[in-house]
């Protein structure tokens, strides 16, 4: 995660409702009048959440603390990189700035990749355990802690709003790949430094490179430098042989020691180097490629109750009515000779934000075969879609909608003119708010003559409950 994540307006309001919502754990705060100023404006029940809890916010100083955490952010990065690469320099210079020009290049190995292969092992290990040790032993994870207590101090909001963005990552699985976003950048940037300064000294000065042992015999170092090997010498670097290894310190020709120096050199970078910016590109992917799951879970109990609050709140009438105006007779289904054994699933003018097609679909369908469209109600989609269903005949119509909003004319029109094309036409209503939202729609069925076409807001109840009228 990088200070542009911070930036995002999406996430940061994201960040502000969750952090809302833990200040809420030890007791609601006072709303009456940021639930006025949400009610007010015309939006959905999820944007009118977010206004909420933005104006709460706003009073406790969440917006505050979250813009100096930008501010700091890439300050406390940039010490963090400062540290590293001296911390780089200090271990390239215990490799290559001994006074006797000697390099033991399997105790070099281990020094330059043994950090780094254990935080590696613990971040992939994070994969599986978000937050666990190898979140919280990462780098990312250290940055964000220092960022959140250099912005916030002792007693700012920092806690909550560090809970918020962890919890909200950990959600859309995105929190192992935001901290190595961090986490890798930093090594890769260590390693760079490290390659620099060994090729440096090795370019310029003249070293003894061997190995060492008590108690191991010289056939392992033989097989160790093969197998270390291996992978460098696919990108060019040299191997040395069986006689280079066992060649006596210092008895080695200075092609060998060329060929010793470029090996540790080119274990460094395909062990250490190369791994690390890889990851970095695939953090980067991920992080664009779920950024947009970044969001609360509405149908959190404390949600939905906001939810059910605002749809209270909402004008009685349910659709534009039009007095005296006699309903359209509804038409009868096709035969059974008419129709094939298909589930039209249809989205209806729902929320650029809902996701498309549902992932739980292809388990609650058991149709021989399923099409899946979505229309924005413009005149054009509905025609193109009607006669669609008219070449068709499907058996059923799965028409989703978004429960919050308010059917009217036009999607009573619509329904009529799908039931004159299939069997049946059912109705999900997709992230029903509460009770009240689905009722509304019941009671428009009802109203309009509709009440044949059954309606749910759980898709296994949609697509197999049997209608009855409310």
């Amino acid at each position: 995660m990088t200070n542009t994540a911070l930036r995002d307006p999406v996430f940061s309001d994201a960040v502000i409702t969750e952090a809302v919502r833990w200040a809420e754990q030890n007791g609601p705060l006072d709303d009456a009048q940021a639930m006025r100023i949400a009610a007010s404006r015309p939006a959905d029940g999820h944007a009118q959440v977010t206004e909420r809890a933005l104006q709460l916010g706003e009073r406790i100083g969440l917006q505050a603390e979250l813009a100096r955490a930008r501010q700091w952010a890439p300050w406390v990065l940039l010490g963090m990189v400062a540290l590293i690469v001296a911390a780089g320099l200090g271990l390239a210079g215990n490799v290559v700035g001994g006074g006797d020009r000697h390099i033991n290049v399997i105790v070099a190995l281990v020094s330059l990749l043994g950090l780094h292969a254990l935080t590696l092992l613990l971040w992939l290990a994070g994969l599986w355990m978000p937050l666990g040790f190898g979140g919280t032993a990462s780098l990312g994870w250290i940055w964000l802690s220092l960022t959140a207590r250099v912005a916030g101090g002792k007693r700012g909001q920092a806690p909550m709003l560090v809970r918020a963005a962890t919890g909200l990552m950990s959600r859309a699985r995105l929190l192992p790949w935001a901290f190595g976003l961090v986490s890798h950048g930093i090594w890769s940037l260590s390693f760079a430094v490290v390659l620099a300064a060994m090729l440096f000294a090795l370019a310029f000065r003249s070293y003894t490179l061997s190995w060492e042992t008590t108690i191991l015999e010289p056939a392992f170092f033989v097989q160790a430098v093969q197998v270390l090997g291996w992978a460098p010498a696919k990108l060019g670097f040299p191997v040395p042989d069986a006689a280079t290894v066992m060649a006596a310190p210092g008895a080695a020709s200075t092609g060998g020691q060329r060929t010793w120096a470029l090996w540790l050199t080119g274990c460094i970078v395909v062990y250490g180097l190369l791994p690390r910016v890889a990851l970095v590109l695939l953090s980067a992917a991920m992080w664009r490629s779920r950024r947009k799951a970044l969001q609360p879970d509405w149908r959190e109990p404390y949600y939905r109750k906001l939810l059910d609050r605002f749809a209270a709140m909402a004008p009685a009438a349910i659709v534009d009515a039009d007095p005296g105006r006699t309903h359209g007779a509804t038409p009868a289904s096709l035969s059974e000779a008419q129709l094939r054994d298909v589930l039209f699933v249809i989205g209806f003018e729902l929320p650029p934000d809902t996701p498309w097609p549902p992932a739980a679909l292809p388990a609650a369908s058991t149709a021989d075969a399923m099409e899946i469209q979505r229309i924005d109600g413009s005149g054009p989609a509905r025609r193109a879609l009607l006669d669609q269903l008219a070449r068709v005949h499907p058996r059923t119509v799965l028409l989703v909608c978004h429960a919050a909003s308010s059917p009217d004319r036009g999607t009573e029109r619509f329904l009529r003119e799908v039931l004159a094309h299939c069997g049946e036409c059912r109705l999900w209503l997709a992230d029903a708010p509460g009770e009240s939202a689905v009722r509304r729609w019941l009671d428009w069925l009802r109203d309009t003559g509709l009440e044949r076409i059954a309606a749910s807001d759980r898709l296994d109840a949609a697509l197999h409950e049997a209608a009855t009228t409310p």
